[in-house]
Order: C-alpha cells, then sequence, then structure tokens
C-alpha cells in the first residue's frame, strides 16, 4: 500500500488541492459559522493542510506507527476560542476524510486500475486516523471551551463586583462594567440577594439563556428568569412564560455568603422579580428600581437588608424592600434595635421561654391579621378569647395599649427587631397555623376581659 501512494504521491497532491479548493466553496456557501469567521484562502489552506496530514497518517499507520495529533489539537482549540460550533467544525472534518479517500482512488485507477483492490485495506486505516483526529479536536475544543468559559466567568463576575459593591454615584469603571454586560445607561434595575442556605443548592437558581450571561449570566441560572450569567444552572421555564418577552433579564453573581441577581427589569414591574421566585421557596431580598447602573451598588445594600427584614424562622419569603420600610429601620439600626426589643418588650422577654414564644407568636400574628382578634385566633387554633387574654397580659407587661396606634407601632417595630435577632430563639411562625401548645394566660383578678381594638 505504501508503494502504491508513493507512486501515485505527486498526482494525489494535485487531487488533494482540488478537494480543498471544493470543500472551502462547499463549507462557505453552505455553513454561515464558517463563513462569519474565515476568509476562502485561510479556510482552503487550513483544508489543504488536513488533507496533506491525512495522508501521513495513513502511511505511518500503515508502518504501525502512531499518528500524529498536535496539528489537530491546535486546530481543535483554536476553533473553540473563535467560537465556531463543534458540529461545524467536525462536519468539515469528516467531509474532507471522504473527499480524500475519492482523490486516492481516482489517483489509483488513472495510474492502475489493477491496483484498486490493493488499495481496498487503506480505506479502514484513512477512516480510523480520520476518526482519531476528529477526537483529538474534540477533546482539545472542549477543554479550551471550558476554560474560555471559565475566564468569561470570572471575568463577568469581576465586572458584576463593580457595580454591586462600588461606590455610589457615576464612576469611569461603573460605566465600562455596564457596557461590557450589554446595560443600558438608562432603564429600571433592581438588585435580589437570596439567602445562603438557598444558594448551597445549585438546582434552585433562578436562571435562563446562559448566552445572555448566570448564568451564568453573567445569568440561572432560579425560575423563568432569564439569565446571562454562565454561572447558573437552565431549569424550566414556568407555565405561561415565552423567554426574554415574558421575564427580566438577570445577571448573576454566585457568593459564598449566598447569590446575588442584577435585574434589568425593563417595563416589568417590581413585582415581577416576587413572582418569578415564588415557585422556589426561597428567602430572598429585592431592593428598589434604580434608573442607572452605577445605582447598583445602593441597590444591592438595601436589597441585603431587605433579606434581613424576612428571618429564617418565618420560612421563604421574598421581601421587597418598599413593603418592608418599617422593619427595614430596624435592621438598619442593630443598636436601636436592641434598645427597642429590651425597652418595649424586655417583660415579655424575661418570661420562660414558652410563655415568651406563646405571646410573642400571638402578638405577631395578631399584627399579621390587621389588629383582627378573629382572624388571629382562627390561625392560632384557639378561642378568641384566649388571643385577647394573650394580648391584654403583652399589655400589661409592656405599659402600652393595642388600642393607641403610637404603642401598636412600637410594639410591631420591637417584634421585628426580636424576630431580626439573630442569637434568638426561633420564633414559631406567626402566618402559619399548628397545634395549639401554649396555655392561655390569666387575666389579672378584678380585670375584665375585653379584646384589643383594631388601631384606627
Amino acid at each position: 500500500m505504501e508503494r502504491i501512494i508513493e507512486e501515485i504521491r505527486e498526482d494525489l497532491s494535485r487531487r488533494i488541492a482540488v478537494a480543498a479548493d471544493r470543500l472551502a466553496d462547499r463549507t462557505l456557501a453552505e455553513d454561515p459559522a464558517y463563513a462569519a469567521l474565515l476568509g476562502r484562502a485561510e479556510l482552503r489552506e487550513r483544508i489543504h493542510d488536513t488533507l496533506r496530514e491525512a495522508v501521513e497518517g495513513l502511511l505511518r499507520s500503515c508502518r504501525g506507527l502512531p499518528v500524529e495529533l498536535a496539528d489537530a489539537r491546535a486546530v481543535g482549540a483554536l476553533r473553540a476560542e473563535q467560537g465556531l460550533p463543534l458540529a461545524s467544525l467536525l462536519r468539515t472534518h469528516r467531509r474532507g476524510g471522504r473527499l480524500l479517500w475519492q482523490s486516492l482512488t481516482e489517483a489509483v485507477t488513472a495510474h492502475d486500475r489493477a491496483a484498486l483492490p490493493r488499495l481496498l485495506p487503506a480505506a479502514s486505516v484513512l477512516w480510523d486516523v480520520v476518526d482519531r483526529t476528529a477526537d483529538a479536536m474534540t477533546e482539545s475544543y472542549r477543554r479550551a471551551e471550558a476554560a474560555h468559559g471559565d475566564r468569561d466567568r470570572e471575568r463577568r463576575a469581576a465586572l458584576l463586583d463593580v457595580l454591586l459593591d462600588g461606590a455610589d454615584g457615576p464612576s469611569a469603571a461603573a460605566e465600562a462594567a455596564a457596557a461590557q454586560l450589554g446595560l443600558p445607561e438608562r432603564g429600571r434595575f433592581t438588585v435580589v440577594v437570596l439567602a445562603a442556605e438557598v444558594s448551597a443548592g445549585p438546582s434552585r437558581t433562578p436562571s435562563g439563556d446562559p448566552s445572555r450571561t448566570p448564568s451564568g449570566d453573567p445569568s440561572r441560572t432560579p425560575l423563568g428568569i432569564q439569565s446571562a450569567a454562565p454561572t447558573a444552572a437552565v431549569p424550566p421555564a414556568p407555565a405561561g412564560g415565552s423567554g426574554a418577552a415574558s421575564a427580566p433579564r438577570v445577571l448573576w453573581r454566585f457568593r459564598a455568603d449566598g447569590e446575588v441577581g442584577l435585574v434589568e427589569l425593563g417595563h416589568h414591574p417590581l413585582e415581577s422579580v416576587r413572582d418569578l421566585l415564588a415557585p422556589l421557596g426561597v428567602r430572598a431580598g429585592v431592593g428598589p428600581v434604580v434608573g442607572a447602573p452605577a445605582e447598583l451598588a445602593r441597590a444591592h445594600r438595601l436589597a441585603a437588608l431587605a433579606l434581613r427584614t424576612a428571618p429564617e424562622s418565618e420560612g421563604p419569603r421574598i421581601a421587597l424592600l418598599d413593603e418592608r420600610l418599617p422593619a427595614a429601620l430596624v435592621a438598619a439600626e442593630a443598636e436601636l434595635a436592641g434598645r427597642l426589643r429590651q425597652v418595649v418588650l424586655g417583660p415579655v422577654l424575661a418570661l420562660p421561654v414558652e410563655d415568651r414564644r406563646t405571646l410573642l407568636t400571638t402578638l405577631g400574628t395578631w399584627l399579621a391579621c390587621q389588629g383582627s382578634t378573629t382572624d388571629a385566633a382562627q390561625r392560632l387554633y384557639c378561642h378568641r378569647n384566649t388571643v385577647s387574654n394573650r394580648l391584654r397580659r403583652v399589655e400589661q407587661l409592656t405599659g402600652r395599649s393595642l388600642s393607641d396606634p403610637r404603642h401598636v407601632v412600637e410594639l410591631a417595630l420591637a417584634h421585628s427587631a426580636v424576630l431580626q435577632r439573630v442569637e434568638a430563639e426561633p420564633v414559631t411562625r406567626p402566618a402559619a397555623p399548628g397545634p395549639r401548645t401554649a396555655r392561655s394566660s390569666r387575666t389579672p383578678g378584678g380585670t375584665a376581659r375585653r379584646s384589643p381594638r383594631r388601631p384606627a
């Protein structure tokens, strides 16, 4: 076989040149990815080199030598860096293998038709060479693609950090970061912060189209929110969703203390973020709407503050800052919150654990029910008189009346401060029904039982 190939080498070289021209023209005509990436001369030269290397690989295999794969690996890595789809690369490579076999048979036929049967064993050898070079290109392509993805994620993460953690106000760094992330100079943006205990599970991260990133990306990486971050997974879109037209774009930044999402709202209302995260059962804080990327650092801080108004003891919740401003005031001033707890609810907090938990749960439920003793009793699965007795005891211990709006505000803020205290024992979720575990407080002798009136 080697002797036959040596005898036809000159004619084979001419035919390979013609095959390279044909394949280059066909590839550019049928594959837009190649057409957008390479000119005809460069593509034709690369195809010609690949065909010649395949012939040398055929000869080496016939001699029992290993096929040289360094060039194939280099081509795979280069095309990955250039962004050429792997399918396009492999399709052109295999077409080249067929053209090479055709050129071989035509050259042998022209030289000595009787020698064709001796060429047949070369078919399996040639296709083995083609497969090995294709495997080498694929492995190198995927390795380079992964490395490129890592670099891209790191770059995007750094750009997000500039926007999320930078100083307030316009800056050249923030403008450059926003431009590289594809964010408009003016628009409607917000930031969402997910609790760390949620971020441990990557499958619960919202995300979407990684090409717009993550998801990242950068985002979806949690549900129906289109993500621009390659650092995120892509869960199924919710029913009724239709991609970019039905959800905001989110750029996700994964951190050890939780996930942070930069949300480009566009025409979507702020509440759409809560609607999209709600099915995931997460705890998250959502900052206010801002009008420029330079304001995102402030939105990030306020989103983190909003998350602090949703204690873990209350279960999954999407806390929009603008809906929880009183609780956010408490969360923003730790020292003042501690003083508020002690001054307003100190006597309640000094009670034994079960009594304390019962009174705080009842107070929280009554506040959540907008001052309705009947509704609170239904949620707590107890008689309304029991609720009234407990609230009466809160009034007596704190010296504050639940019929005085100013006192109700103080009690509500102090109750929020208790829930936000990390060191405190978890308090039973006010809104969740459960078995009756606490005993009713006694009404002091000589005092008539009454239901507290709703605050005016």
